[in-house]
């Protein structure tokens, strides 16, 4: 590396450094403010580290509200509508790539028209399907009302236009089926673009709040969005138990971030090369 380059180099890692620490610090005055008391969360000037650590908050939170529950219907939820929307998505944008027919490319604009439209908009008419079909206040009614993604869709079907047609070619000419192109073929070229897809379609379901608050009534259905919400209105007491109020939010936080260390390598992955292997 030529030396007049090492100033450059060491400014980008600068400004990479303060970015990051720029994302994490809300997390990390998160979990701090869960330690402090509320005198000392208002403190002025703000105080980093409390003098006593009150580890106890997060003990005193988890046993004032079914968090258990809450993390468990929000993993169980967003696990099956994301195994849906990978399967719908996959064999739409199978067909929207591999298969010939008039008005393909009018079907594909109408697909991305609908990912337009403010999600909001939709509400009123989905709550009406779920009402009618007695779906309201279910996990079933929650899951199907999410089980496509335009999004998956879409960058399905950009990953599956960078699979050689040479390699179709060949697999049909060795007598494979489009079952077997589509999941023997095109999922381990494009594999890391699948995780990116269900890494982000995770995290939006699991952090889902306006949709399961119009449909869900149960207590014991909410969600961890809806049940962080209840924790702030009822235990919080509205904004004054603020230490206990980022103990539960922290709960809230913690799955993602271990979702996201188990799966980092395929989500950059996903990013870098495009997901096409090989």
């Amino acid at each position: 590396m030529n030396i007049r380059q090492y100033p450059i180099l060491v400014l980008k890692h600068v400004t990479l450094i303060i970015v990051s620490l720029g994302m994490v610090f809300p997390f990390l005055w998160m979990v701090i403010s869960a330690l402090k008391t509320n005198d000392e969360i208002w403190s002025f000037p703000p105080l980093w580290w409390p003098e006593n650590p009150n580890w106890n908050n997060f003990v005193e939170a988890w046993a004032m509200a079914p968090f258990n529950q809450y993390i468990f219907n929000s993993i169980f939820t967003a696990s099956f509508i994301v195994a849906i929307q990978v399967f719908n998505a996959a064999l739409i944008a199978y067909a929207l790539t591999q298969f010939k027919f008039k008005g393909r490319n009018l079907l594909f604009s109408l697909i991305l028209i609908t990912y337009m439209l403010p999600s909001a908009a939709t509400y009123v008419p989905s709550y009406v399907i779920l009402a009618d079909f007695g779906l309201l206040d279910s996990f079933k009614g929650l899951i199907l009302s999410n089980c496509v993604s335009v999004f998956g869709i879409f960058l399905l079907r950009q990953a599956f236009l960078q699979v050689p047609k040479e390699l179709v070619e060949a697999g049909t000419m060795d007598g494979a089926n489009h079952w077997k192109i589509l999941w023997r073929i095109m999922l381990p070229l494009t594999k890391p673009l699948f995780f990116t897809f269900i890494l982000i379609s995770f995290v939006q379901n699991y952090n889902s709040y306006l949709w399961p608050t119009l449909i869900m009534s149960s207590r014991e259905k909410q969600l961890i969005t809806t049940g962080l919400r209840q924790f702030f209105i009822q235990e919080g007491a509205y904004g004054m138990q603020w230490p206990l109020i980022m103990a539960a939010s922290t709960f809230v936080v913690i799955p993602l971030l271990l979702l996201f260390a188990f799966t980092q390598k395929w989500f950059m992955s996903g990013i870098s090369d495009q997901g096409i292997k090989g």
